[in-house]
């Protein structure tokens, strides 16, 4: 009988070690991810996509060991919303979050009183989560900074650490590792807070489109926009030594891209291709398909199915956008693409847009705006200062001057192959007509099918998501004690529940019951809600 005891109990054991190892093995197995992630840039100005002001080396390093992506676009064309589509794999006008800004973290609660906004975070769709929560799951390390900007609260569920010290290095070893650097030091604001530091490029060599006036002012804005790359590819360089100095370049996959378009006039905040067209390079493993070009239709709402596709997640079915690579990736690829643009600040202005390889519709709701909004933050630029000085001394060319009409046409429409910059409207040319009524539908379609908030006021939206003025609150846990496990619940089937033993900073995703031998605290998050309480156990 012993005998036989004692075979059971080790056949149990080695069931249990072999198990254990099996897990192991597979979370070793899992790729490293890493995003390198540049703020208010437009691939004019790199030069994997052709220009040749300044050699930026590093970046031009990894586009050759990568794929260069020539259609990958922000849905919105500016910060905030657009991050929160990255971080969730949605529209943020689906999610709530298409104004700039709903959530703000600076403010303490204020946000733009001007006009009776508070801070908020939208009460978004039944199961969306920021999707760095299932790769934790997962057993990936997840870390990010300095910025998040996601225009809702973040969780807690999301990162490993997200801080200005986060780090692939402070993972437990072997540990498969989600790492994204956010660089600001080619933001919109650094144009003219470093408008006296050292140019790296010569203001006369630069190309001047032919929206902005020849003039030195706008040349220099352009300068020190060259110059900051050159030191955002300095910043990278040092990521991606470190990363070869570890042993993982190799055989990681690394994504540099921006958040969207560059950070001028008609460039940040505009749905023309200078605000929504962004650089993208994806190095692969091995250098697989290094040095080539993808013309695919790219959108940020791809990034967060792709990733988990590429560690072998299957995305969720809420999430809108698709897999582009990985195990799940789609085998319909997308041909076009979704826009919108909301309140900036103070002010409203509703547009929308869809895009193809081919063709851009737009549709402008507010036809009494300007599409030269004062927003004050914008204003503190040069080039803004002297389209606004030129404007009004009626000298600034037809082309420079459309963008600064009292006023915007009802409709929009481009052909981005003959016209890549988009100056010449042909809304009203007969031989489009039936181009700009098939966008025309497909747009007034995804409207409906993905129920656009921005059709409805934004107070209205917050009478329906606040209780009070403030962000309503879940329910407390319930707790289950059985044998020697104990069981986390709660009403909420899309909540998630974070727990952390005691004296821990780091708050685990709760997945499974944890020991009674465990002291912990735990509480339940959703992204619109406020947490619950927390419960302690020990």
């Amino acid at each position: 009988m012993k005998l036989i005891l004692l075979s059971i109990l080790l056949t149990l054991s080695f069931s249990c070690k072999d198990k254990a190892e099996n897990i192991n093995q597979n979370i070793q197995s899992l790729p490293n991810i890493i995003w390198l992630v540049a703020e208010d840039q437009s691939p004019d100005w790199f030069p994997m996509y052709g220009d040749s002001i300044q050699s930026l080396p590093n970046l031009e390093s990894l586009s050759h060991d990568g794929v260069v992506f020539t259609n990958a676009v922000a849905p919105v064309p500016v910060c905030a919303p657009a991050r929160s589509a990255i971080i969730t794999g949605m529209y943020p006008t689906t999610l709530g979050t298409h104004n700039m800004r709903t959530y703000n973290a600076y403010a303490k609660g204020q946000n733009e009183p001007s006009i009776g906004i508070p801070s908020y975070s939208p009460l978004v769709p039944d199961g969306v989560k920021m999707f760095t929560e299932y790769l934790r799951i997962n057993g990936y390390y997840t870390s990010n900074g300095p910025k998040e900007d996601y225009n809702f609260e973040k969780s807690e569920a999301a990162w490993s650490d997200s801080s200005k010290e986060h780090h692939w290095r402070n993972r437990e070893s072997g540990q498969p590792f989600f790492s994204v650097f956010n660089f600001s030091v080619c933001h919109e604001s650094q144009v003219w807070a470093r408008t006296n530091d050292t140019l790296y490029v010569n203001p006369e060599e630069i190309k001047v489109p032919p929206y902005f006036p020849d003039t030195d002012v706008v040349r220099h804005d352009m300068a020190v926009n060259y110059s900051n790359l050159k030191r955002l590819d300095n910043q990278i360089g040092k990521i991606l030594n470190q990363l070869k100095s570890d042993g993982l370049y190799e055989n990681s996959y690394i994504f540099f891209y921006g958040d969207h378009g560059g950070p001028f006039p008609r460039y940040k905040r505009a749905l023309y291709d200078t605000g929504l067209k962004v650089p993208m390079v994806i190095k692969f493993p091995a250098n697989k398909g290094a040095g080539t070009v993808d013309d695919r239709m790219f959108s940020f709402i791809d990034l967060a199915p792709t990733v988990l596709s590429l560690a072998g997640i299957e995305p969720p079915r809420v999430i809108q956008g698709v897999a582009q690579f990985g195990a799940f990736e789609t085998k319909n690829k997308p041909k076009v693409t979704f826009h919108s643009s909301d309140r900036f600040d103070a002010v409203y202005d509703r547009l929308r847009a869809v895009r193809s390889s081919r063709f851009k519709y737009i549709k402008n709701f507010n036809t009494n705006l300007s599409r030269a909004l004062p927003i004050a933050y914008r204003e503190q630029m040069g080039i803004m200062k002297e389209l606004r000085s030129l404007d009004s001394a009626n000298q600034l060319n037809k082309i420079s001057s459309t963008w600064m009409q009292p006023d915007k046409p009802n409709e929009e429409f481009y052909d981005l192959e003959k016209d890549p910059e988009e100056l010449h409207n042909l809304s009203k040319v007969p031989e489009y007509k039936d181009s700009i009524d098939y966008y025309r539908d497909i747009l007034n379609q995804w409207i409906q099918e993905t129920k656009d908030l921005g059709e409805v006021e934004e107070k209205v939206l917050l009478h329906n998501w606040l209780v009070d003025g403030k962000q309503p609150k879940l329910n407390g846990l319930q707790l289950q004690e059985k044998d020697n496990i104990i069981k986390l619940l709660h009403s909420k089937a899309d909540a998630t529940i974070v727990w952390r033993k005691l004296k821990d900073s780091v708050w685990n995703v709760y997945y499974e019951p944890l020991s009674k031998d465990i002291s912990f605290e735990a509480k339940a998050e959703r992204i619109g809600y406020h947490d619950s309480d927390v419960i302690i156990w020990q």
